[in-house]
């Protein structure tokens, strides 16, 4: 009888646990980021870790947007990254209005869409 208490008691924990675990666990992750520029333009390097399984689940996108969210330049990712993790990849040659200091920068995963993640970045100026 308490043994099949205990059970019960343990599976509601875990059923619980699923329900109120964030689904953020899975999303990608921007490790690192920098930008350089390049007379008008600018190049970012962006640096994601994601648990890439193959086609069905890949971090397939990171962009660049204004502090107030304007979109201003995106590297889409085109084929998974199950071995090379965490991978780096550039965008260059994207335009950035003089007044702005600083970008926020955002990636998704074809599972998760955009995740909570904004990475934001001073622009060296």
């Amino acid at each position: 009888m308490l043994f099949q208490r205990l059970s019960l008691f343990a599976a509601q924990l875990l059923l619980a646990a699923s329900i109120v675990s964030p689904a953020t666990a899975d999303d990608v992750e921007i490790v690192d980021a920098s930008a350089r520029q390049s007379g008008s333009t600018w190049t970012f390097s962006v640096t994601l870790k994601h648990g890439d399984t193959g086609w069905d689940h890949y971090a397939d996108l990171w962009q660049v947007f204004t502090p107030d969210g304007k979109l201003l330049g995106e590297r889409v990712l085109l084929h998974p990254h199950v071995e090379e993790q965490p991978f780096t990849r550039s965008l260059s040659g994207v335009e950035i209005p003089d007044d702005v200091t600083e970008v926020v920068i955002r990636a998704r995963d074809s599972v998760h869409g955009v995740a909570e993640q904004e990475y934001r970045l001073a622009l060296p100026r």
